[in-house]
């Protein structure tokens, strides 16, 4: 569960199979804090509304009952139409509207329905809902970013590691000279990806603080966490260091040209 302030209101939000869905009785509290429940059968008493959400359900829910949806549908405007949403969840198998009990209880709706709730509330209301709930997804996507960042780092990285240890490390060597076999093999995929070493980053970079990797975008560390599975592999075939770093440069040139078209890495990487 997620929650923003709307216009003095706290609105939760939570999301359902990639799908995200807003709490229609957080959003009645902005008109009507003691009738809630109220505020959401009036508006489902409404023509347009029953046609709007019976529409929505029949685009985005194969399992919609358009035969009870039409029983309703002709009962929409009269003075004694009564409709609830567990009513209409009940009746049509709808999706697109979700009712809690618990903690986080309440009513809540599928974003493009809830937006629709929002401007029978309020238009200025919303225009608010909508600037906060891009706010919050912006945040929740530089948090991925963030995740990928930091678990892509980790991926192959053991594998990587033991390959070097057990191929390119002799037992003898202090602690000192085998840090420095690793920097080395670090710099292989440095120079393969960025073009450039470690040091290099950081002679022309004295301002920021960590390393190259740390500044690397989604498509980037993507690419890097195969380098490092591929090097691995190499040096367990005995390749030279020369040899895996143009073999290494060229996959990583074909691989970015391909993940950088790729609308999910784009989206993470700030949609450039």
């Amino acid at each position: 569960m997620a929650k923003v302030e709307v216009k003095g209101t706290e609105i939760t939000f939570f999301s359902l199979d990639e799908k995200d869905y807003i709490c229609l009785t957080d959003m009645a509290r902005y008109k009507d804090p003691e009738r809630t429940d109220y505020i959401i059968s009036n508006w489902m008493r409404n023509r347009n509304t029953i046609e709007f959400l019976g529409i929505w359900e029949q685009l985005n829910n194969p399992d919609f009952n358009p035969i009870e949806f039409d029983g309703i549908k002709k009962q929409a405007g009269l003075n004694s139409f009564i409709l609830t949403a567990k009513q209409w969840i009940d009746k049509t198998n709808a999706v697109g509207l979700i009712s809690k009990t618990g903690r986080y209880g309440g009513t809540y709706a599928h974003k493009d329905i809830a937006f629709e709730f929002a401007a029978w509330i309020s238009v200025e209301f919303k225009l608010y809902l909508i600037k906060e709930f891009q706010r919050l997804k912006e945040e929740e996507y530089k948090r991925l970013g963030w995740d990928i960042r930091r678990n892509l780092t980790k991926i192959n990285y053991r594998i990587h590691t033991d390959a070097i240890k057990e191929n390119l490390i002799p037992p003898e060597l202090s602690k000192e000279k085998v840090n420095l076999v690793y920097a080395t093999e670090a710099d292989i995929l440095n120079m393969a990806l960025f073009g450039q070493t470690a040091k290099e980053w950081r002679d022309k970079n004295p301002d920021k603080k960590g390393n190259i990797r740390d500044y690397a975008e989604i498509s980037q560390l993507v690419c890097l966490s195969n380098l490092e599975n591929l090097n691995a592999h190499f040096i367990n075939e005995g390749i030279s260091s020369s040899e895996r770093l143009e073999r290494l440069n060229k996959i990583a040139i074909h691989q970015m040209k391909l993940l950088t078209q790729e609308p999910g890495i784009k989206k993470l990487d700030g949609g450039k």
